[in-house]
């Protein structure tokens, strides 16, 4: 066996971990009839736009979670906490990247999504993706971590996150994950906000509709909840408003 030092690119990681360790959570999924998803891209194929499942996702659970304070929050605090509700809906984003070499994962906010369009967020997507973790001001604040030693770094990002005013712009309101780029049916993900939303493949499946049994194309969607925050029956009713929602998909 060979010991190799933790890879300086992936440290922003073991800080998150470390943050979420008070996390309590709760996980729910779905399946999302996504016949209104598919046929939205291939208008936009046709049109010469893109736009991707996650910007679907992302879009309408910004929709529902305006509606929803209670779970559009997020809690900061041991025994004596304090939970904050925004008025503004923020969504964090993972980007899976590539960094000096290395494989990585990077995440992306977008703010404003109370009044921001479809086309609007898979914009903000779009240059997330095509950004370089080594020189984009994206992702300065992660650049500026690996300048300070494990100490000062750790302390940097957990008094970061214990800023309750800033968390819209540092982790967003809710978080969005996706493996649905491979053979991954469904996985639950704890993103660090009260909702996290896992992301799926799209495959076709059989599903009943008016009583006869046909095929289209079908999407699993998981929802994990920080159970300090909300209940379960406010999660449900936030899950099954964002499936809803997705399957009556109208640009």
């Amino acid at each position: 066996m060979t010991g190799q030092p933790f890879p300086p690119q992936r440290r922003h990681t073991l800080f998150f971990l470390d943050q979420i360790r008070d996390f309590s959570p709760v996980f729910l999924d779905t399946e999302v009839d996504a016949t209104a998803i598919v046929a939205g891209r291939e208008r936009a194929r046709r049109a010469g736009e893109r736009r991707s499942v996650v910007s679907y996702v992302v879009h309408a659970a910004a929709g529902v979670l305006a509606k929803h304070p209670e779970a559009n929050a997020a809690i900061h605090g041991g025994l004596d906490p304090v939970v904050a509700s925004y008025d503004t809906v923020a969504a964090k984003v993972t980007l899976d990247k590539t960094w000096e070499g290395r494989r990585v994962v990077l995440a992306t906010v977008i703010p404003g999504l109370e009044s921001a369009s479809l086309a609007d967020v898979q914009a903000h997507l779009d240059r997330a993706a095509a950004a370089d973790p080594g020189t984009a001001e994206e992702f300065a604040g992660i650049r500026a971590l690996r300048r300070l030693s494990w100490r000062e770094a750790l302390d940097r990002f957990r008094e970061a996150a214990g800023l309750l005013d800033r968390r819209p712009v540092i982790t967003g309101t809710f978080s969005v994950t996706s493996l649905g780029h491979r053979a991954v049916d469904g996985f639950h993900s704890v993103g660090g906000t009260t909702i996290t939303l896992g992301v799926g493949r799209i495959a076709d499946r059989p599903v009943a509709r008016d009583g006869a049994v046909v095929i289209a194309p079908v999407m699993r969607l998981s929802l994990a909840f920080d159970h300090r925050v909300i209940d379960g029956a406010e999660a449900a009713d936030v899950l099954t408003e964002i499936k809803d929602a997705l399957e009556a998909y109208e640009e």
